[in-house]
């Protein structure tokens, strides 16, 4: 009988000190893609960081700009998500505004990546990436987000 009293008081302490996991947008890498749909040539950070810079200043070599997004939710408490992404863009006099969106699935405690391409007509007319804004629904509920800069 002791033991049992023991064993709820220790279930019980840890429910009170464990922190309510909430949703997260964790990181945001926009990365330009080249003519052949890649980001770098090499798989080491570095080179992608150097391939990128060659990228951003020879705007003819490209052909997509992707955003890489890390993102958590507990499964218990979404059942499916909505991963929205709004990105302003300058070309010519008026900035434009794409919104792309990718419908995601909750993981365990561990955190996921998901990629979204601008690419096409929509990519050419959009111009040089002035910020952009992402966020994390349940329905129309926003549950997480994180935006650039000037946003």
């Amino acid at each position: 009988m002791c033991w049992q009293r023991l064993t709820v008081l220790i279930v019980l302490a840890f429910a009170l000190v464990a922190k309510a996991e909430t949703a997260k947008v964790i990181k945001v890498l926009p990365h330009f893609l080249d003519l052949k749909g890649r980001d770098s040539l090499n798989p080491s950070l570095f080179d992608r960081d150097a391939y990128q810079l060659e990228l951003r200043s020879h705007h003819t070599n490209r052909s997509a700009l992707r955003f890489n997004v890390q993102w958590k939710a507990p499964y218990l408490a979404y059942d499916a998500l909505t991963l929205r992404l709004e990105a302003k863009g300058a070309k010519g006099k008026e900035p434009k505004l794409v919104t792309l969106e990718q419908p995601v699935k909750p993981g365990a405690r561990l955190s996921k990546w998901t990629a979204l391409t601008l690419s096409g007509e929509e990519y050419q007319s959009f111009g040089e990436l002035i910020s952009w804004h992402v966020t994390l629904l349940n329905g129309t509920n926003v549950v997480a987000e994180q935006k650039s800069f000037l946003w």
